[in-house]
């Protein structure tokens, strides 16, 4: 059969992706930097664009009836949305003193007049050029992405890696912790043993000595990751006062050593890093501005609000656009007029459109999890960007874009919105669904009451046991909870078990 050559009309459907919406797909994903920074660059190319200088007037305020109760007698029910206002933690207290001791070792935006108001100024761009595009791509990651990577794999689920994110966050350049952990429990409104508990598993981490809260904590832990860590190392650690004053007489006498061992210890200790963070990329450090408030109102609201601060005022000088209009002579001014009218109005349109679209989100993120704001961090809920996406009515990657690099300041302090999306453990028989903290809380239980060598349950036993209690999950999900914990296997259990009896 012979090969021909023919011509064929065919009619179709497709999703033609213009510019315009091009630029409100990324405008969505822009923290308030990034959009403030875009906005400069559209100010200065296009002629028709201005910044609304006049005073903002005040927002105004959701009244309680129009806002969505989230009364604890009515968490479990769906809610009326809240309407949508489209009027729209502290400085790092910086690096302690950590004494003489560590300098003697050597040692982060259809109207011509929307009124937005203005957005802090920032770097980053919206296109961005080959060059910076290039730098962004080669710079070193910093030890906070450094440290979020090794969380998604530590296995820590529910309260506790929302406890953990919190904590990373609280880290410095130099690795150390900077926040008490009393005040972060009563911030978050979680027990004080759930956060050692996650710190624990946080100083286990690279690089060794990470997320210490002294400069005694971190050598100790590098000590112990050495297998050095004695009762003569300790007392060093104790007396590192002495180490600074370099009195060394003093030191044989606290550490109960002649003096070979003493010279080797502080050998063992100058080996030894004190800012175990120092050796990753830094960035500038910038403060971190809340996209969105809540706060709690009359009979138990929550009321959702934009902030203003954080979005572009612009609006489009229709007064020069005639003027100019009326003054061009050649074809191609007339077209450039022409393209800057169009970009100028569908920009406004996308920032408008951008506010709306967040203030959705974040209103949909309070209705899931008001349970966090009225409770703490134990009580926040299964969710994920599906759930999120359903209830509003837009697309999965939408929210996705929207969730990104976007804070809201909550009364437990200010988070990404990412925060509140954890994982959830499916039941049997179509139940509710279970957070995984309350299932690690579970498998806690079993074992802790686990007396003598006959009581050790085996992560299948386990699997069973949830299973019969309405809890549908794996055995390997069971021992990677139970190896988040640091719970020994069954059979570590059951030998210590025996030689204590």
């Amino acid at each position: 059969m012979a090969l021909s050559a023919r011509l064929e009309i065919r009619q179709g459907q497709g999703l033609v992706i213009t510019p315009q919406l091009q630029q409100a797909i990324k405008l969505l994903q822009l923290s308030n930097l990034e959009l403030e920074a875009f906005v400069d660059e559209e100010l200065e190319r296009n002629p028709l664009l201005q910044r609304d200088e006049r005073d903002a007037e005040p927002a105004a305020e959701t009244p309680a009836e129009a806002a969505t109760d989230f009364s604890a007698d009515r968490m479990d029910d769906a809610g009326a949305r809240a309407d949508l206002d489209t009027s729209h933690d502290e400085a790092s207290p910086g690096e302690r003193v950590t004494g003489d001791a560590e300098h003697d070792m050597g040692a982060s935006e259809a109207g011509a007049s929307v009124d937005w108001s203005k957005a802090s100024r920032g770097s980053g761009s919206f296109e961005g050029d080959p060059e910076a595009m290039e730098g962004v791509l080669t710079r070193d990651k910093t030890l906070n992405e450094h440290l979020h990577d090794q969380l998604s794999a530590s296995g820590l689920k529910g309260p506790e890696a929302a406890a953990a994110i919190v904590m990373i966050d609280a880290v410095d350049e130099g690795g150390y912790l900077r926040a008490e952990l009393a005040e972060l429990a009563d911030r978050l409104g979680c027990a004080e043993e759930l956060l050692e508990r996650v710190l624990t598993v946080l100083q286990g981490f690279e690089p060794v000595g990470v997320c210490a809260r002294d400069l005694r904590e971190c050598l100790m832990i590098q000590l112990k990751d050495r297998n050095r860590f004695d009762p003569a190392m300790s007392a060093l650690l104790d007396n590192l006062q002495l180490l600074a004053r370099r009195d060394m007489p003093a030191l044989k006498r606290a550490c109960a050593v002649d003096d070979e061992d003493l010279r080797e210890m502080v050998a063992e200790l100058r080996a030894l890093t004190p800012r175990p963070g120092a050796a990753f990329g830094g960035e500038p450090v910038q403060a971190v501005v809340p996209d969105v408030y809540v706060r709690e109102g009359l009979g138990g609201l929550w009321l959702v609000e934009l902030n203003s601060e954080t979005l572009p005022r612009l609006l489009v000088d229709q007064r020069y656009h005639a003027r100019v209009s009326a003054s061009a002579r050649t074809d191609q001014e007339k077209t450039f007029v022409s393209d800057c009218a169009a970009q100028a109005s569908w920009l406004v349109k996308s920032l408008d459109q951008r506010a709306k679209t967040i203030l959705k989100v974040s209103s949909e993120i309070v209705r899931q999890q008001d349970g966090f704001l009225a409770y703490g961090v134990e009580h926040l809920r299964p969710l994920n960007l599906k759930t999120v996406a359903d209830a509003i009515g837009m697309h999965e990657s939408t929210v996705s874009r929207v969730t990104s690099n976007k804070y809201l300041s909550t009364p437990r302090g200010v988070f990404e919105m990412k925060f509140f999306f954890t994982s959830a453990i499916q039941a049997t028989e179509g139940g509710d669904a279970h957070s995984a903290e309350s299932v690690r809380h579970k498998i806690r239980q079993l074992i802790d009451a686990e007396a003598s060598e006959r009581d050790v349950h085996s992560d299948d036993s386990i699997v069973d046991i949830l299973k019969e209690a309405g809890v549908d999950i794996a055995r390997r999900t069971v021992a990677k909870y139970r190896e988040a914990m640091r719970i020994p296997s069954s059979v570590e259990r059951r030998r210590k078990l025996k030689e204590t009896a």
